[in-house]
């Protein structure tokens, strides 16, 4: 029998319950662009972390959520639940104060998956006096029987160790599937669009973000600079003049606070260009999101 572990742990919730910091503290490094926004996650996203005897695949997902007016509403959903399906272990992220109708869904979309199910009770730090607590854990603890309940700090990082212990328990003998030092399987273009998209998210209103994709048209490493040029494409013209601003004072500052981040991402000075364009109901279209690559689920 193989002395070490491996498998696929899948992270879900609800939007904006904490899901891409929980991913990121657990990895100790940013790899899932991060707002207080809601649905700020659109693709799964692998973070790979490796100890002597075990390797985690943790797969973060965009929420699972009850409006699917748009074809884009639906790739999200549909990108969540089919990762459920082919995992070792899920974590379920729930806020420890508020139970809602998209953490019905997502509980839903957990049926039988109990055995390999731990309900990480997140910003459990935020609850005083300590002592309420417990009925929280109680009640989740008799809503799902057979799962492990853990009280989280996604942001401050406590019981970390203690999650990872449950995690580890659920995933089977194997070898490795991935080089000791790989942290995610996702390339270094997709992570620049995934910043771009983080600082528009962080930076503008609440239309203008969800309107929003980003395709890298040029990705050029030379001796001492990567030369990287971005399209943001919105739905409409209105959408396009609040996001350049008054003589593109605001693109400019999402261009300047993305670059920090690729620079550090790849280790090297940046050249960021980003342009915006029109594509007219791109959220709403089947081939549109396949063009922008948006993989179909």
């Amino acid at each position: 029998m193989k002395n070490t572990r491996c498998g696929y742990i899948a992270i879900v919730g609800r939007p904006n319950v904490g899901k891409s910091t929980l991913l990121n503290t657990i990895m100790d490094q940013k790899l899932s662009i991060t707002s207080k926004k809601p649905q700020t996650t659109r693709h799964q996203l692998l973070g790979i972390k490796t100890f002597n005897q075990a390797q985690f695949l943790y797969v973060d997902t965009p929420g699972i959520h009850s409006n699917e007016k748009k074809a884009i509403n639906r790739y999200m959903n549909r990108n969540a639940r089919s990762v459920i399906r082919d995992v070792d272990a899920v974590i379920f992220v729930v806020d420890r104060g508020s139970w809602n109708k998209e953490d019905d869904l997502v509980a839903e979309a957990l049926a039988g998956q109990a055995g390999q199910l731990i309900i990480a009770v997140n910003k459990f730090d935020l609850i005083t006096p300590r002592n309420r607590l417990l009925p929280v854990l109680e009640k989740l603890q008799a809503r799902f029987p057979e799962a492990e309940v853990v009280p989280v700090s996604a942001l401050k990082g406590e019981n970390i160790e203690q999650l990872e212990t449950l995690i580890e328990k659920r995933i089977p003998y194997s070898e490795f599937y991935f080089p000791d030092d790989q942290v995610t399987d996702r390339t270094e273009r997709f992570m620049v669009a995934e910043i771009i998209r983080e600082k528009l998210m962080r930076q503008l209103g609440d239309e203008v973000p969800y309107a929003a994709s980003i395709q890298i048209d040029r990705f050029e490493r030379t001796e001492n600079i990567v030369h990287i040029v971005a399209t943001i494409f919105v739905e409409r013209a209105g959408q396009k003049a609040i996001l350049i601003g008054a003589g593109g004072k605001k693109l400019k500052r999402i261009g300047i606070d993305a670059r920090v981040d690729i620079e550090k991402l790849l280790a090297s000075k940046v050249m960021l260009t980003n342009w915006v364009k029109v594509k007219s109901g791109w959220s709403d279209s089947e081939r549109a999101l396949k063009s922008l690559g948006y993989d179909p689920v």
